[in-house]
């Protein structure tokens, strides 16, 4: 009995080790590199450049967090709709650039502490914000709202959505430029991205920033891997706490 009872305490003992040993966080310090998946094409957050170089807010924090670790950082190519599953495959350790917390992708990965609070709201061409005040006002026939597919846009009008008429768009970059050129009457995103937008294009307004369709909180996308998310949280509450996010979320959401 009691080499079955020594027996089965080294076999879990054994197991424990190999956890550990396989965790992600240990292993992007033996890397040496952090890869961070991002879509490239949601400002702020992350912005693609025609040379091929990112920025954006969740740029300088993927910088941020790489330092904290030691480590360089590695910007990995992602998309919405491939967003899950290129984090289960492991092509990126950590996803960041905007990413809405939400409870299917919760059920197949972590999530850090809260970023950012937000929310659905809309935007369109300033002479015509009058007519979408409300849901009920958007969804009528004959209007068209535009999204981009794969993501928390495009589930929310089509749950929300059953008589407008939804156009998916699949270059985020350039969906408000067809906006503002006429082609849909507006679109439905996050509410801080209307924000940003309606100082891009002083030819469209955001509607109701303030009391969106909804609730929402933006965060990063991690594997399941405790130590990574702790590690992520713990540097999360750091610069919270020492002012590095505010910094840099007055830098790039500033009026």
């Amino acid at each position: 009995m009691m080499r079955r009872i020594l027996l089965g305490v080294t076999v879990l003992l054994a197991m424990v080790g190999v956890a550990q040993a396989q965790s992600r966080l240990d292993e992007v310090v033996a890397r040496g590199v952090l890869r961070v998946g991002m879509t490239g094409d949601y400002r702020p957050f992350s912005q693609r450049e025609p040379d091929g170089a990112y920025t954006g807010l969740d740029v300088d924090m993927a910088n941020h967090l790489a330092d904290a670790l030691g480590v360089k950082l590695a910007i990995v190519p992602t998309t919405w709709a491939g967003l899950l599953d290129d984090l289960r495959t492991g092509q990126f350790d950590v996803g960041m650039g905007g990413i809405s917390i939400t409870l299917p992708r919760q059920k197949v990965a972590f999530f850090s502490v809260p970023v950012l609070r937000t929310g659905k709201a809309a935007i369109a061409r300033c002479a015509e914000t009058d007519r979408f005040q409300a849901l009920t006002d958007i969804d009528r026939p004959g209007v068209k709202v535009i999204v981009n597919p794969g993501g928390t846009n495009e589930r929310f009008d089509r749950a929300n959505l059953k008589q407008a008429e939804i156009v998916v768009f699949p270059d985020n970059a350039r969906i408000f430029d067809e906006l503002v050129a006429g082609r849909a009457n507006l679109m439905i995103t996050d509410s801080v991205e209307t924000r940003l937008q309606q100082k891009l294009h002083p030819e469209l307004c955001a509607i109701h920033p303030d009391q969106p369709f909804d609730f929402g909180e933006l965060g990063y996308l991690l594997p399941r891997d405790v130590p990574l998310q702790q590690f992520v949280d713990l540097w999360l509450h750091i610069t919270q706490a020492d002012g590095t996010l505010s910094r840099l979320l007055a830098a790039y959401l500033a009026p």
